[in-house]
């Protein structure tokens, strides 16, 4: 683990956690020893959020072994639930912007899904990692011939290839073409996520900043991908996973241990859980 150094202005009141590569590991297992930090973060009078690129339903699981009383940030931030899934506010992208997005990543040869607040859409369901996905997020996809009949409610659109060269270049087409209408981040280097401007995570950081009245100097940060970038840059202490890139890491205050390590009760332990005594 690195640290660089940064200055104490003020303890850290609250820690936002991306999920998948950061709070559980390769295998999607919540640790004994991440949910134990938790606890302990709340022993210490610290707020504990998750933001992640899943819809709000398939991060039932964490949800429930956390006890969480925070707001919930599916979909980056697409939609914004309480622990019992009543919504508080949700970004939908336009139906003429998701249709662009879906013609962007079928010609780079990217299978496309498609999400609504509820539901999941995609062409096939053996396309590559749709299997996977379904056992990450605890409900299946339903299988349609055309997106175009569920555009009116879209909150993400994911380009999918393990063909990661062509993800980043679809990624930069897709930043260009949309400049300040939409977000094209990836979440994992065979992910893209395509969402409206404000569902992103630099934006979670901000709007829970104002619900819990919490300064940004007082709020740390944790995650491993390029998207979790967006909220290094907002908060005041920033920790990436060990398992992130170089790029990720060089953008973080601190780098903890990988997701197969521990990396996220190492961070608190470590980075966080110091600043609140």
């Amino acid at each position: 683990m690195k640290t660089q150094p940064h200055l104490r202005t003020s303890t850290v009141r609250l820690v936002i956690a991306d999920v998948d590569g950061t709070l559980v590991t390769q295998d999607k297992v919540l640790t004994t020893r991440a949910i134990d930090s938790v606890s302990r973060l709340r022993e210490a009078h610290v707020l504990f959020a998750i933001t992640s690129g899943r819809p709000p339903k398939g991060m039932k699981m964490i949800i429930d072994a956390l006890s969480l009383a925070e707001p919930i940030f599916g979909f980056n931030g697409g939609v914004v639930i309480n622990p019992d899934f009543s919504v508080i506010a949700s970004h939908l992208v336009s139906p003429d912007l998701a249709a662009e997005a879906l013609r962007f990543i079928r010609e780079h040869g990217l299978d496309g899904w498609l999400y609504t607040e509820t539901d999941w859409y995609v062409l096939d369901a053996n396309a590559p990692h749709v299997g996977r996905e379904q056992w990450t997020v605890k409900f299946p996809p339903t299988v349609v011939s055309d997106f175009g009949p569920h555009l009116e409610h879209v909150v993400k659109i994911v380009g999918v290839s393990d063909d990661l060269p062509a993800v980043a270049r679809c990624e930069k087409e897709i930043q260009a073409w949309g400049g300040p209408r939409i977000s094209a981040q990836r979440s994992q280097p065979y992910y893209l996520d395509v969402t409206n401007l404000n569902a992103n995570k630099g934006e979670v950081v901000l709007m829970l900043s104002k619900l819990l009245e919490i300064p940004l100097e007082q709020i740390a940060t944790i995650g491993d991908q390029p998207n979790d970038v967006l909220m290094f840059e907002k908060s005041g202490v920033s920790i990436a996973m060990g398992n992130a890139s170089t790029e990720v890491q060089s953008a973080a205050t601190n780098v903890t241990t990988s997701n197969e390590e521990e990396g996220f009760a190492n961070a608190m332990e470590r980075f966080v859980l110091p600043l609140c005594l």
